[in-house]
C-alpha cells in the first residue's frame, strides 16, 4: 500500500518508528525533536510536527547551537542509545548549529540535524539568507556542516529520503561511526509529495552491536598485560556508554592495575575504588600523574587519548613503554603506537580478564597495590586541602566546587564544559556514580553549560542537576534558563563570578605576557585600553528576568543555605558567588603544550620560550 505525504512528513514519520536495541533493552531512539522555525522550515517540518505531534514530541528552543547541546547532553546521559533530532531554518538558524555540529562529532555523539536549505528548483534564488557563491550555484551555508558531520547529506528530491534516512540511522546507531548526522532539507523539497510504501514507516530496530576483537589479538595482549611490571588503565567515556563500568572493576581488581580517568570517563570507579588512581594528564592529580611517568604499558578504554590525557604526549616517560587501545573506532584504537583491540570496552575487558589470569601475572600485585594507596592518601590530603575553607577569606573556585559535592547526592550529576573549571572539577569533585559528572570536554565549548544541563535533567529528571557555570560562559549562552522554565525542568545552576576568562588570563601570565583583553573591564579613556574597573553585572537580576528563582550568596555559609534552598525549590534556581580572581587550583605534574612566541621584546616572553623549550624535550612520538 502506497501513502502520499510531503517529504517532511514523511521524515517525521520515519524517525517516530526508530528504535534501538542492546542486551536486549528496546527502545525509541528519538524521544523528540528540538526546533526555531523560520520561513526554511515553518510550511515543511514545522507543519509535518504538527499534524504527527502524537508521534514526534516538539521541543522549542531559544537558540539553534543551545538545542544541539541539549540534544547531545541527553545522548551522552543515555550511553548513546537515545537522542532527539534537531531543525532551524534556513541562513543563520542553520548555521547556529555548526558549533553544536562540531561538538558531538568529536565527542562521538549521536545528534540528527535538519537544517533548512535554499530552494531545490532555483525559482526564487536568490532566497532570503541565501549566502551566494560565485563559483557554483550548488552551494549553500549548509555545506559548513560537511567537515563537521560523520554524515551529510541535501535532499534534492523526496525519493532520495529512501536512501538517506536509513545511511543516517546507521551512522547514528553506529557506536563506532556515531556523531552529527545532517540531512540538508531544501525549503521547497520539504513540501513536496511522494508516494511512499507504507512498510517504510513500519518499526525498525536498529540492534547496537557489542564487537569483539579477534582472539589472536586478545591472546597477545593478554601476554603483555600478565608480563608488564607497570601497568596503568587510562579509562574513558567509552567505558560509561559501554556500560562496563562493573567489567572495568573487576579487571583492575582481578588483575591488579591501577586506574586513571579522563573527563569523559570519570566516575566509571567511585572515587575511592581501591584500585582507582584519578584524573591523568595536564589536568590530572599526582597519584596518577606518577604512576603514568613510569608505566611500562598504558591500557587505554575507550578513550581518543587528546592532549589533555597524555600531557601533550610527554605524560609517559618510560623509555619501553607499550600501549594497548581497547575501543569500537579502529581511528581511537591505533593512537599511540598501540596494539589495536577495536571492540566494544565491556566484552574486551571480561575477555582480557579470562586471558590475563589464565595468563599468570608474574609482577607483584601486592607492592604496586601498596604504591597505589601510598599515591591514593597523598592525593586525597591534596584535594582536601584545596576543598577547605579559610575563615575571613574570599571564596575560591575549588571551594565552591567542594561544597556543592558535599552538598550533592551521589546520584546527582553536575555539569560543566569550558574555561578553568573543567580541571578543577576533574581534580577537586568526587564521584561515586557512572553518570554523576557530566564535563563536556572533547570541544570545551563554552554556552554548553545551561543547554546541556537541562539535556541531562530530561534524560535523569529523578536527579538533580548542578550546572556549574562561569561568568564568561554564562553570557555567551544562558537563554536556556527560559526553556527549562517553559518544560518545567528543574536546573541547580552555580553561577561562579571571577570577572572574565580568568582561565585563559592565567594561561597567557603563565606564558610571559600581561594581563590583556581576558577581564570584563570598562575601557579606560587615558589609555584605550580595556583596564579599567570591573564591569558591574547583575547576574541575580538577569537570572529573574528569565524565570528562575536567584540567591545571591557572599559568604561560605550563606552559600551552603542556598544550595538547601536550591533543593527545596521545584524550579530551576540560579545561586550567584563571586570568587578569589586571582587563586586558583594548582597544576600536579601535568602540561600542557601551548607554544610561546619564539621572539619578543618582552622578557618575560623569552624566559617563557625558553621554559617552554625544554619543557617540550619531554614529549615522546609514538608510533
Amino acid at each position: 500500500m502506497m501513502i502520499r505525504v510531503t517529504a517532511a512528513q514523511a521524515v517525521v514519520r520515519y524517525l517516530a518508528a526508530q528504535y534501538t536495541e542492546r542486551d536486549g533493552v528496546e527502545q525509541s531512539l528519538f524521544v523528540g525533536m528540538f526546533g526555531i522555525f523560520g520561513h526554511g522550515n515553518v510550511t515543511g517540518i514545522g507543519q509535518a510536527l504538527e499534524e504527527h505531534r502524537d508521534l514526534l514530541t516538539y521541543y522549542r528552543s531559544q537558540n539553534e547551537q543551545a538545542m544541539v547541546h541539549t540534544a547531545v547532553a541527553y545522548a551522552k546521559m543515555k550511553n548513546r542509545l537515545q537522542t532527539f533530532a534537531c531543525t532551524s531554518s534556513v541562513g543563520p538558524g542553520a548555521t547556529n548549529m555548526v558549533t553544536g555540529a562540531a561538538l558531538a562529532t568529536v565527542n562521538r555523539l549521536p545528534v540528527l540535524l535538519l537544517p533548512g536549505d535554499i530552494f531545490a528548483s532555483r525559482r526564487p534564488h536568490p532566497v532570503l539568507q541565501q549566502l551566494e557563491f560565485p563559483g557554483s550555484q550548488d552551494v549553500s551555508v549548509n555545506d559548513a556542516f560537511q567537515p563537521v558531520s560523520r554524515y551529510f547529506d541535501r535532499i534534492y528530491r523526496p525519493e532520495q529520503l529512501f536512501s538517506a534516512l536509513p545511511e543516517a540511522l546507521r551512522v547514528l546507531t553506529d557506536p563506532a561511526e556515531t556523531g552529527a548526522v545532517t540531512l540538508a532539507m531544501p525549503e521547497d523539497v520539504q513540501t513536496e509529495a511522494f508516494d511512499v510504501p507504507e512498510s517504510f514507516f513500519g518499526k525498525r530496530v536498529w540492534h547496537v552491536r557489542r564487537p569483539a576483537p579477534p582472539e589472536e589479538v586478545l591472546v597477545e595482549a593478554a601476554r603483555l598485560i600478565a608480563a608488564s611490571e607497570k601497568p596503568l588503565i587510562i579509562s574513558g567515556g567509552g567505558t560509561i556508554y559501554s556500560d562496563a563500568s562493573e567489567a572495568l572493576d573487576e579487571f583492575a581488581t582481578q588483575c591488579g592495575i591501577p586506574v586513571s580517568e579522563t573527563q569523559a570517563g570519570k566516575g566509571a570507579l567511585p572515587w575511592d575504588h581501591p584500585w582507582n588512581v584519578g584524573p591523568i594528564g595536564a589536568n590530572g592529580g599526582v597519584a596518577a600523574n606518577r604512576i603514568a611517568k613510569d608505566a611500562d604499558l598504558v591500557i587505554a578504554v575507550g578513550t581518543r587519548l587528546a592532549d589533555f590525557v597524555t600531557s601533550s604526549k610527554a605524560a609517559f616517560q618510560n623509555p619501553n613503554v607499550r600501549f594497548i587501545g581497547i575501543n569500537v573506532a579502529s581511528m581511537d584504537a591505533h593512537k599511540m603506537g598501540a596494539m589495536s583491540l577495536v571492540g566494544d570496552a565491556r566484552v574486551t575487558l571480561v575477555a582480557l580478564q579470562r586471558l590475563v589470569l589464565e595468563e599468570g601475572i608474574t609482577r607483584n600485585v601486592t607492592d604496586l597495590a601498596s604504591q597505589v594507596q601510598v599515591l591514593q592518601r597523598e592525593w586525597n590530603s591534596l584535594v582536601d586541602a584545596q576543598r577547605v575553607l579559610e575563615p575571613n577569606a574570599e571564596t575560591t573556585p575549588a571551594q565552591v566546587i567542594g561544597m556543592v559535592n558535599d552538598a550533592s547526592n551521589p546520584q546527582d550529576v553536575v555539569v560543566c564544559a569550558a574555561g578553568g573549571m573543567p580541571g578543577d572539577l576533574l581534580k577537586l569533585w568526587r564521584t561515586e556514580d557512572p553518570k554523576g559528572y557530566h564535563v563536556e570536554y572533547g570541544y570545551s565549548c563554552m554556552g554548553y553549560e545551561i543547554a546541556g544541563g537541562l539535556g541531562v535533567k530530561m534524560a535523569m529528571p529523578d536527579r538533580e542537576v548542578y550546572v556549574m557555570v562561569g561568568d564568561g560562559s554564562y553570557l555567551m549562552l544562558h537563554t536556556e534558563i527560559v526553556t527549562a522554565v517553559q518544560e518545567g525542568q528543574k536546573l541547580i545552576i552555580v553561577l561562579v563570578d571571577n570577572s572574565g576568562f580568568q582561565c585563559i588570563r592565567g594561561l597567557q601570565m603563565n606564558s610571559g605576557s600581561p594581563s590583556f583583553g581576558n577581564e570584563l573591564r570598562f575601557r579606560e579613556d587615558t589609555t584605550n585600553a580595556l583596564t579599567g574597573a570591573f564591569v558591574p553585572v547583575d547576574f541575580v537580576k538577569n537570572a529573574e528576568s528569565l524565570g528562575a528563582r536567584a540567591i545571591a550568596a557572599t559568604t561560605p555559609d550563606e552559600f551552603r543555605s542556598a544550595l538547601e534552598e536550591a533543593k527545596a525549590e521545584s524550579r530551576t534556581t540560579l545561586i550567584y558567588v563571586r570568587v578569589d580572581t586571582e587563586v586558583r587550583v594548582p597544576n600536579y605534574e601535568g602540561w600542557w603544550d601551548v607554544p610561546i612566541a619564539e621572539v619578543s621584546g618582552e622578557e618575560s616572553v623569552r624566559e617563557a620560550r625558553a621554559r617552554y623549550e625544554e619543557d617540550i624535550q619531554k614529549q615522546r612520538l609514538f608510533v
